[in-house]
């Protein structure tokens, strides 16, 4: 019994992305990256008439590749409870089912074996290309980009509801100005959603557009609407990645600084309500990051501190 848990867990430590300790695991990385790339670029080779005599090799590259996924699933089911340690077995292995990765292996591995005929069953595989996304924790260009997404979410989504928002209502707009006068065109209210996302994403493919002078008239309006609209997720975007990147040179500067002078400090009932600014001025300190209800936030001389924030600083010595 002890054999089969150093052995899972062997397992586990392997094919677990980041583990640059270990040859075999970093061996591992390399090589799934390779069978994920192979199997990706024979799905897009086949596509190419000019190459049908190659595509008996593409076919068994496909199917190898394909072997490989099915092994490294049952694996990551078995050891998931490694990576869920809080959860019983069944749990962690349920958890692993319905997780982002899980549910990727799952559609990249189905549809090779079941209907693949359907067309539904043949678009699922372009479900492999996601499992690129592991690559996330090798590299930090990519965890900048997830890591900016995941504290913007929040902003995100409030931004695209108001998109939905807009479109919907500009669609109907459209519909009624422009039904009468292009009963073929705008048939219905889809019709006027599909104008209204090319024109609201600055897409506009033309295939429908206005003839009446009321229509044109709130083309422009919902043009001029579109451009801002679409700036708004992409202002939040852009904010997160310089907040993140100030945050990663932030920590760079910890590591040249001694660690003896960076202290934590409990925010209590003196400091609370005070400003950072009043703070580094009255404690010669310098506060590099505060932690609020487990959330890093950037330090700006006007945030207002809290009863129970946490201040990483530095103690000014000069």
């Amino acid at each position: 019994m002890e054999n089969k848990k150093n052995l899972k867990a062997e397992i586990f430590s392997i094919i677990q992305i980041g583990d640059k300790s270990n040859p075999i695991s970093r061996f591992f990385d390399v090589f799934i990256t390779i069978v994920i790339v192979s199997n990706i670029a024979v799905t897009v080779a086949l596509t190419f008439d000019e190459l049908e005599p190659w595509y008996g090799f593409f076919h068994i590259v496909e199917w190898v590749t394909l072997i490989i996924f099915c092994i490294e699933y049952v694996l990551r089911i078995w050891t998931a409870d490694y990576l869920y340690a809080d959860r019983g077995e069944v749990a962690s292995r349920l958890r692993f089912l319905v997780s982002f990765d899980g549910i990727v292996d799952l559609l990249t591995i189905v549809p090779a074996f079941f209907l693949t005929g359907m067309v539904i069953f043949r678009m699922l595989r372009v479900a492999r290309i996601f499992h690129l996304f592991r690559l996330n924790a090798q590299y930090d260009s990519f965890n900048v980009i997830t890591t900016v997404l995941y504290e913007k979410k929040n902003q995100i989504i409030s931004s695209v509801f108001i998109v939905v928002i807009l479109m919907l209502a500009s669609s109907l707009c459209m519909y009624g100005a422009e039904h009468n006068a292009q009963p073929e065109v705008f048939r219905n209210a889809f019709s006027g959603i599909w104008w209204s996302m090319s024109t609201l994403l600055t897409i506009g493919y033309g295939d429908i557009y206005p003839i009446t002078v009321v229509g044109r008239l709130m083309a422009i309006v919902i043009s001029f609407l579109g451009v801002g609209v679409v700036a708004i997720p992409t202002g939040i975007i852009s904010a997160g990645f310089v907040e993140q990147y100030h945050r990663k040179s932030v920590i760079s500067d910890w590591k040249r600084d001694d660690v003896k002078e960076i202290s934590e400090i409990l925010v209590d009932a003196r400091l609370a309500g005070q400003l950072v600014e009043d703070v580094e001025n009255e404690e010669t300190t310098k506060v590099y990051l505060i932690v609020r209800d487990n959330l890093s936030i950037l330090p700006r001389r006007d945030i207002e501190l809290k009863l129970g924030d946490v201040l990483i600083m530095r103690m000014d010595t000069h």
